[in-house]
């Protein structure tokens, strides 16, 4: 799929006036996803909801300018820098690697440009000021899971995950939550996203005879340590990471995947949800809007965060306008402060900002699912 790149510079407009006399200037969002690559699978999805984003915002035109990371941190960085210094976006979206995020947060925290990140990124004190993000942190959805393991009567579970930062960040919250729960962790294994066999691995995991087993992946690269532990003859529970509830890895595992089970933000199966879910009505909608122009079945709970992501900045951006022009620092700097109010209900969660803490999602939005017959099921 080609991008469309808009101009390296806004062309000039003619001037229209409002009631107040003030100049009209276009606001520019800078996007920044995985289109290519290993991690496509997530950054398509994720772009999915910027063809629904709105054109405008009151009177203001907006701009959605995409770039592809080709799944590396380095053209992430070099997409930044270019949509922070030629593009002179107000706002950079994305992207949907964690690795990516932190290296863009360097060039938000730099350039003086709020950065609202897909992916879970946790940042440092002091590079805080202009990161935000959208995903809920590794431990609330991993704590999800061990709750479930919890009462199945799990005593110990075995790790299989990619050796990259994402893979640590879930081994990370999968240690801490099932030291917490009283669950001993017997095997870690390690996989690289393009690898093309877990055999090995997956050997050593069987062997340690873990009453269940954590995949800490994402994508369709996560199916594999799947599909390869039930070949070998692994029949106990196996969990997954949020970030594999996207209908790919539900086409790529097939039948061998039936029973998976993971935390995952709600509007993947909205329409399961009880009546009394808070985030059920945004979630029926924006999948109603999504599935109208992707088709059936075309819902993820990415696209859910990248739309969630919208909701989060439309408020911002609306807040800032009373004060500041679009595409100035003061206007940057007025969206950064009321990201910080950000009180939403939407899709994927709901989300309560504050100084301290630039993510807010709420541990109660999640819910837990597993595959039956080739599609989510809620299970509670």
């Amino acid at each position: 799929m080609k991008l469309k790149h808009p101009c390296k510079k806004i062309l000039a407009t003619a001037v229209l006036t409002l009631a107040a006399g003030q100049a009209l200037a276009d606001i520019n969002i800078g996007v920044v996803f995985s289109l290519t690559g290993p991690a496509a699978s997530l950054g398509l999805e994720t772009r999915k909801s910027i063809e629904l984003m709105p054109k405008t915002l009151g009177k203001e035109k907006i701009n959605y300018i995409v770039l592809d990371d080709a799944t590396d941190p380095t053209n992430a960085v070099k997409n930044a820098r270019k949509l922070s210094g030629e593009d002179n976006v107000d706002v950079l979206f994305g992207p949907n690697l964690i690795t990516s995020g932190l290296a863009m947060a360097d060039v938000a925290n730099e350039k003086k440009v709020p950065l609202l990140s897909q992916a879970p990124i946790v940042t440092t004190p002091e590079k805080l000021k202009w990161a935000f993000r959208v995903e809920p942190l590794a431990d609330v959805m991993v704590g999800r899971v061990v709750a479930d393991m919890k009462e199945k009567g799990v005593k110990t579970v075995a790790f299989i995950g990619f050796s990259d930062s994402w893979g640590e960040l879930l081994l990370k919250g999968l240690t801490k939550t099932t030291e917490a729960a009283g669950i001993r962790i017997v095997a870690t294994e390690r996989f690289g996203r393009t690898d093309n066999s877990v055999t090995a691995q997956a050997l050593k995991i069987v062997a340690s005879k873990p009453d269940a087993v954590f995949v800490g992946g994402s994508g369709t690269p996560a199916a594999m340590p799947h599909t390869t532990l039930r070949e070998r003859g692994f029949a106990g529970p196996i969990y997954h990471s949020h970030a594999v509830a996207n209908k790919e890895f539900l086409r790529v595992g097939g039948k061998a995947i039936e029973g998976a089970r993971l935390a995952v933000a709600p509007v993947v199966v909205a329409e399961q949800l009880p009546d009394g879910h808070p985030n059920k009505q945004a979630g029926l909608a924006f999948d109603k809007a999504l599935e109208a122009k992707y088709g059936a079945e075309a819902r993820s709970s990415f696209a859910g965060a990248s739309w969630d992501g919208w909701l989060i900045l439309e408020g911002a951006l609306t807040t800032a306008l009373k004060t500041a022009k679009p595409g100035t620092p003061e206007f940057r700097e007025a969206v950064r402060n009321a990201l910080e109010k950000t009180k939403v209900v939407g899709a994927n969660g709901s989300y309560t900002m504050s100084a301290e803490d630039h993510g807010g999602y709420d541990p109660k939005s999640a819910v837990l699912i597993e595959v039956a017959a080739g599609k989510w099921k809620l299970v509670k």
